[in-house]
C-alpha cells in the first residue's frame, strides 16, 4: 500500500471508488463568513468556514455544523480504518453533514485540479503512484501547518500533547525547514528483506546475518530451483528499502545524509560502491528469479509467496497487500540488511523505519479544523488498533498493540525495531525529492543495473548526475538534514 512516495498501484484494475465531481463541494453554503469571501476571491480559495468555540472536548474549535471532506488513497491499507474514525467524527459533531468519504488511487489527477483551483477537501491522503510531491506542496505553501495538531490534547490523555503520543521520528519527517508540521505519518512502516520463515526452514537455514552467508543460501535455494531474490522490477524504487540501511550499516549515517543532502560526490563513497556490488552478484551470480525486471509490486510479490524467490525488498504493508496470495504457513518476517562484513560501522540489526502513509490538510480547505480534528481522533488508541488489527500495520501512534495478537510479519517488525534500538535509519529522498527517487536513481539507476544493463559504476556515475542535476535546479524546493 503506501509508505510515503514508496507506493504504486497503476494497472491494478481496482475500481476507482465515487468519482464525485468537486463541484459538489460547493453546494453547501456555511456560515456568512463564505459570502464575504466571495468578494475577495474568484478563485474559492478563502470560503472557510467560521470557526467554532473552543472547549475541553472541542480543543481545536471545529465548526460544529460545517461539513468535512476526506479522500482516502485506497491502496493496500484499504479504506476502513478512515470510514471508522469518520463514523467517530460524525458522533462528535451530530450536527454537521455526514463526513464526505472519497476514495481513489488516483490522487493527483483527482486533486491537483482542485488544488489549484482553491478547492481542495479538508483531509488527504496523499499516497500511491498519483501521489502529489510533497516537496513542492511544501514549497508552493499549499499545505496547512498542522502544529495545532501536534499542540491539541490527545483523546486518551488530555494531560498529554499529540506530539507526546507518536512513534520516533514521525513528526520530524512532517518538517522540512525547521518547525512546521506539513505532514502526519499515519502509518508506522518498518522496511526491510521480507521472507518466509517456512521456506527458510525447508533449506534448514537461519536469515543470513551477513553477505557470504547471504550468497550461500542463495545458491543453496538455487539448487532446489528457488531464487534467491526477486523485486518490483517495473518500479525498482522498492530496491532501497534494503539498499539504503544496508549502505548506512556499511559507511555510517552520515552517508545517507549527505546523499539525502545533494551532496557533491555523495554517491561516490565507498559504502555506496561496496552495497551496489554485493547488489549487483545477486544479478551476477543468478540469484534473481528470472523475468523479475519486467514485473510489478503485485506480480513480485505473488511470485514471492508462490514460493519462487526468498527475499523481497519491501515495507510492511506488504503483509496486507499479498494476503490474497499468502498461504496460511507461510509465516511471513521481515530482517534487517545482513551486513556487508565486521568492518561495517554499524551493527547488524539497522534498518529503515519511519512514517508512512501521509495525511495533509490543505491550507485552502474549508473546514481545516475538522481535518486536523478528524486526525486527533485516528491517533486515538483505539482508532489506532483498530488501524493494526484491519491492515496489519503499526501507526504512528506510540503503542496501539497491547492485548492485540500480532501475526508473525508484524511481531517481527515490533522485534526488529527493539533491535535497532537507536540505529533506525530515515532516509528523506523519497519524501524531498520524489522524482529524483523514483525515475531517476529508481529506475534509470538502481533499476538498470540490477537487469543487468549497468554496471554498479555506470550506475554510480549516472544517479550523481541525476543528483547533481537536482542539487543545481533552482525549480525545485532543496531541504538539508537539521
Amino acid at each position: 500500500m503506501g509508505s510515503t512516495s514508496a507506493h504504486k498501484n497503476e494497472g491494478l484494475g481496482r475500481r476507482d471508488v465515487i468519482k464525485r465531481s468537486a463541484a459538489l463541494g460547493l453546494l453547501t453554503v456555511p456560515t456568512m463568513g463564505f459570502l464575504s469571501a466571495c468578494a475577495s476571491s474568484d478563485s474559492g480559495s478563502d470560503k472557510k468556514v467560521e470557526k467554532g468555540k473552543v472547549s475541553k472536548t472541542n480543543p481545536l474549535g471545529v465548526n460544529e455544523t460545517a461539513p468535512l471532506e476526506v479522500v482516502i488513497f485506497d491502496g493496500g491499507f484499504g479504506q476502513q480504518y478512515a470510514i471508522d474514525a469518520e463514523k467517530k467524527y460524525n458522533a462528535a459533531f451530530p450536527k454537521a453533514p455526514k463526513v464526505k468519504h472519497v476514495a481513489t488511487q488516483k490522487i493527483q489527477s483527482q486533486l491537483q485540479p482542485r488544488f489549484n483551483g482553491g478547492t481542495p477537501p479538508d483531509l488527504i491522503d496523499n499516497s500511491g503512484a498519483e501521489q502529489m510531491d510533497m516537496g513542492v506542496l511544501v514549497g508552493k505553501k499549499q499545505l496547512l501547518d498542522l502544529t495545532p495538531l501536534m499542540d491539541a490534547p490527545s483523546i486518551d490523555d488530555p494531560t498529554k500533547k499529540v506530539r507526546d503520543t507518536l512513534r520516533p521520528g514521525v513528526l520530524e519527517m512532517g518538517q522540512f525547514d525547521g518547525d512546521p508540521v506539513w505532514i502526519m505519518y499515519y502509518a508506522y512502516t518498518v522496511y526491510g528483506v521480507w521472507y518466509s520463515q517456512t521456506a527458510l526452514d525447508n533449506l534448514d537455514a537461519q536469515y543470513p546475518e551477513n553477505w557470504d552467508d547471504m550468497l550461500a543460501l542463495c545458491a543453496k535455494a538455487k539448487k532446489k530451483g528457488i531464487a534467491g531474490w526477486t523485486y518490483a522490477g517495473k518500479y525498482p524504487y522498492y530496491l532501497p528499502f534494503s539498499l539504503y540501511p544496508f549502505i548506512a550499516k556499511i559507511g555510517g549515517r552520515e552517508v545517507l545524509d549527505k546523499i539525502d543532502n545533494l551532496e557533491p560526490n555523495a554517491w561516490n563513497d565507498p559504502a555506496v560502491k561496496a552495497a551496489f556490488e554485493a547488489y549487483y552478484e545477486l544479478y551476477k551470480k543468478g540469484y534473481i528469479l528470472k523475468g523479475t525486471p519486467g514485473l510489478t509490486h503485485i506480480q513480485s510479490q505473488t511470485e514471492w509467496t508462490k514460493g519462487k524467490a526468498l527475499f523481497i525488498p519491501n515495507g510492511s504493508w506488504v503483509e496486507n497487500e499479498a494476503a490474497p496470495t499468502t498461504p496460511k504457513d507461510f509465516k511471513m518476517m521481515v530482517a534487517p540488511p545482513s551486513s556487508l562484513d565486521s568492518s561495517d560501522k554499524m551493527p547488524f540489526g539497522t534498518i529503515w523505519a519511519s512514517g508512512g502513509e501521509p495525511f495533509v490538510v490543505p491550507a485552502k480547505a474549508k473546514n481545516p479544523e475538522g481535518g486536523m480534528e478528524q486526525l486527533r481522533i485516528m491517533l486515538s488508541e483505539e482508532s489506532s488498533k483498530n488501524f493494526t488489527k484491519q491492515v496489519k500495520s503499526l501507526s504512528a501512534f506510540n503503542g496501539g498493540t497491547d492485548g492485540l495478537t500480532l501475526s508473525t510479519a508484524m511481531q517481527s517488525g515490533v522485534d526488529s525495531l527493539k533491535k535497532a534500538g537507536d540505529n533506525v535509519v530515515n532516509p528523506r529522498l523519497q519524501d524531498w525529492y520524489v522524482k529524483l527517487q523514483k525515475e531517476q536513481i529508481g529506475v534509470a539507476g538502481i533499476g538498470e543495473m540490477m537487469a543487468g544493463r549497468a554496471t554498479p559504476a555506470e550506475a554510480i556515475k549516472k544517479i550523481q548526475a541525476f543528483a547533481d542535476a537536482a542539487a543545481k535546479d533552482q525549480s525545485i524546493k532543496h531541504y538539508k538534514h537539521q
